[in-house]
């Protein structure tokens, strides 16, 4: 798909005010940026180019559409600039939802506050930007949600690929500097009071040395 018009995003990003009624007591959050040459995973472009890096993030999104489908919540795709009627994202699958929001604290805040708002018991977020992982990863922490207040999901850079709890906790979402090593430490200081479970560390990409050993991404850039 190419870029959205401005008109046809206009169109599109109504879907955003549409009403969702839950079909479970769970809610899957998945954040991502819209996949445009030079705007996303900058980091690694600086490597092997925007062309490379942009095709590397659209493999990384389409793998974590495949692997949501398969998790049994409620499932919602929030667009960082203009939400796409066809694209990856399947809308008889994922509803489509505008990030909304001056930084990334803020933005993730409000979403988890629209659907608690809609009645959701257990609501859980996740980044699109790791191969390694899985349906059952997110699965499990859904059922960790039964026994404990809170999930993360620690990632190797120091912040976190997955985020889940049962009620809103709007501290998690302020002061902290977002894309450092501080991000998950910070985090799990405003939680030291709360029942809390860390999953498994996982590795997601950002730059060139997060994803040089996916054998399965070389055939998307040259060696430097």
């Amino acid at each position: 798909m190419g870029i959205l018009s401005s008109n046809m995003a206009n169109s599109d990003n109504e879907m955003a005010k549409d009403f969702h009624f839950p079909t479970s007591k769970k809610a899957l959050i998945i954040f991502t940026r819209n996949p445009e040459l030079g705007k996303c995973k900058t980091r690694l472009a600086k490597t092997i180019g925007d062309e490379s890096a942009l095709d590397i993030y659209k493999y990384l999104l389409q793998h974590t559409a495949t692997i949501s489908e398969k998790v049994k919540a409620d499932k919602y795709i929030f667009y960082s600039e203009n939400i796409k009627r066809d694209d990856i994202w399947n809308s008889s699958v994922f509803n489509k939802k505008l990030q909304q929001g001056d930084d990334l604290g803020e933005r993730m805040e409000n979403a988890f506050s629209e659907l608690f708002e809609l009645g959701y018991e257990k609501v859980i977020i996740i980044g699109s930007d790791l191969l390694d992982l899985t349906s059952e990863n997110v699965t499990n922490a859904f059922e960790l949600l039964t026994d404990f207040e809170n999930v993360i999901g620690p990632a190797k850079d120091g912040g976190y690929y997955l985020l889940g709890m049962k009620k809103l906790n709007s501290d998690i979402f302020k002061k902290k500097d977002w894309g450092t090593l501080s991000v998950l430490k910070k985090t799990l200081e405003n939680l030291r009071d709360n029942k809390v479970h860390l999953l498994i560390e996982l590795n997601d990409i950002d730059t060139f040395e997060d994803m040089q050993h996916y054998t399965e991404l070389e055939k998307f850039y040259t060696i430097p």
